[in-house]
């Protein structure tokens, strides 16, 4: 390869990394209040609004892990009470049943939000998966999960019931 587009390529790279360490400070000093709620008048998913639903899930995670920690422990501390009377007996189980349902359904919410977590990070969170139009900030402030537009789940939830019937 001819020396000059060696160095070519190599003053290519040295930009792009300059690039990409600006855009990181760039992020990393993008600051929001307590109080800051995204607007319809600021740019569709700009920085802030990446920032505000990155800190709403990670927040929203938090809560959830320790919920399921809190439950998951209380209810190893519940099992050293063993009744002698069968409905008591039944009656706890159908407790633990139902605990243990919310359970996997947080631990479901936690897989989503990580998967939101990983859209912000590179850059499709907000925007339909199917469709790939914004999904809406009402829709996101009300659901910071949603990964279609409003049009789109509901042709989903169309779809996996006409084939649950089959």
């Amino acid at each position: 390869m001819p020396k000059a587009v060696k160095t070519k390529k190599k003053i290519t790279k040295v930009k792009k990394k300059k690039i990409s360490k600006t855009k990181e400070v760039l992020k990393a000093s993008i600051k929001i209040s307590k109080t800051y709620i995204p607007k319809e008048t600021e740019k569709y998913m700009c920085e802030k609004h990446k920032l505000y639903f990155r800190i709403k899930l990670q927040e929203w995670r938090r809560e959830l892990v320790k919920a399921n920690n809190e439950a998951l422990y209380n209810g190893s501390m519940d099992d050293n009470s063993i009744s002698a009377d069968i409905v008591d007996q039944a009656s706890s189980y159908t407790d633990k049943n139902v605990e243990m349902k919310a359970i996997n359904r947080q631990i479901k919410l936690i897989s989503e939000i990580d998967k939101a977590l990983i859209r912000i990070k590179d850059e499709t969170y907000g925007y339909c998966l199917d469709t790939a139009e914004p999904i809406g900030l009402k829709r996101l402030m009300a659901r910071p999960v949603a990964k279609y537009t409003i049009a789109a789940q509901e042709k989903h939830e169309k779809d996996e019931k006409v084939h649950a019937d089959d």
